[in-house]
């Protein structure tokens, strides 16, 4: 039958995956989208019951764009960052702690009362010193902008003890507690991911992965090492930019693999965990010996 051989497939994927740490950065069309939103919640909840221990990190660019955009505030961007004011980041303050953290709870708490929300801020969670982007050769001021310098997880491991998923906003505090700084969340969670000592990074996107050949081939790369993806960070757009260098972070700290998978797919996740044959790019160490041909010649998958 075949939902019997579907159960039979996951059975080595739920033996290696039992009690380890999956740290899953949500964004794109998951986020927006109603049914895909509750198909995030239904598969986080999934690897909850299924013995893992499942991290979610967001952000909410496309919300903070339209609450500024209330507030009579432009959305501007410098080498792919948001510029953010400080009237800027009381915005984004409120949109990722206030709505986008409190609907993804909300979800996943419909299955029992598994998710627990925090920041950043919390615990010292986050630490970040102001981010200067080098443009034209020039540092740049974008205002409150973080680069994350330290992380504790000690609230997280706490919570994942008890049995609890954590929602982290991407937000951060400066070491001497005077400023607050909005954070790329495809970096907070590959930052969080090394210091928790994952199994796994997952980062959701709009995009199916890296092609081997693009134009020329429409084949995703379903595995590269992190050699062969520092080799390529060069020749890829903007936004794919800070989720495949967070991907190069986690795997050269510690985590054993790291995902980017198309997040318009329902159930994208266990697709990705407990198959055979996975629906996104795996970046592995470069230790890893099952390389994947013809990797060197990936490109982006073109939006």
């Amino acid at each position: 039958m075949p939902k019997a051989q579907t159960l039979i497939e996951a059975l080595p994927w739920l033996t290696r995956h039992h009690g380890k740490t999956v740290v899953i950065k949500f964004g794109g069309n998951a986020m927006v989208d109603d049914d895909l939103k509750a198909a995030f919640a239904q598969d986080v909840v999934f690897l909850r019951h299924a013995g893992l221990r499942p991290v979610v990190v967001h952000g909410g660019g496309p919300q903070i764009s339209a609450q500024l955009d209330r507030h009579g505030l432009v959305s501007e961007f410098r080498a792919g960052l948001r510029v953010t004011t400080p009237e800027a980041m009381d915005v984004v303050r409120m949109v990722l702690a206030g709505q986008v953290q409190r609907e993804l709870v909300g979800l996943l708490n419909q299955h029992g009362p598994l998710a627990v929300g925090l920041t950043g801020e919390d615990a010292h969670t986050l630490s970040a010193t102001r981010h200067r982007p080098r443009i034209e050769g020039e540092l740049v001021d974008i205002g409150r902008v973080g680069e994350i310098t330290a992380t504790d997880t000690g609230a997280i491991e706490a919570l994942l003890a008890d049995g609890r998923i954590p929602v982290v906003s991407s937000i951060a505090r400066s070491a001497d507690d005077a400023h607050v700084y909005n954070v790329n969340a495809d970096t907070a969670a590959a930052a969080l991911a090394a210091a928790l000592g994952a199994e796994t990074l997952m980062v959701l996107t709009d995009v199916e992965g890296l092609y081997e050949d693009w134009p020329h081939s429409d084949d995703v790369i379903s595995r590269l090492t992190a050699a062969e993806l520092e080799t390529l960070l060069p020749s890829l757009a903007s936004g794919m930019v800070p989720k495949m260098e967070g991907c190069l972070h986690a795997v050269r700290n510690g985590v054993r693999t790291a995902r980017v998978i198309d997040g318009r797919v329902p159930h994208s996740i266990l697709l990705e965990i407990f198959t055979d044959e996975g629906i996104g790019t795996m970046v592995v160490p470069d230790d890893d010996r099952r390389r994947t041909p013809a990797a060197s010649t990936a490109q982006e998958v073109p939006v």
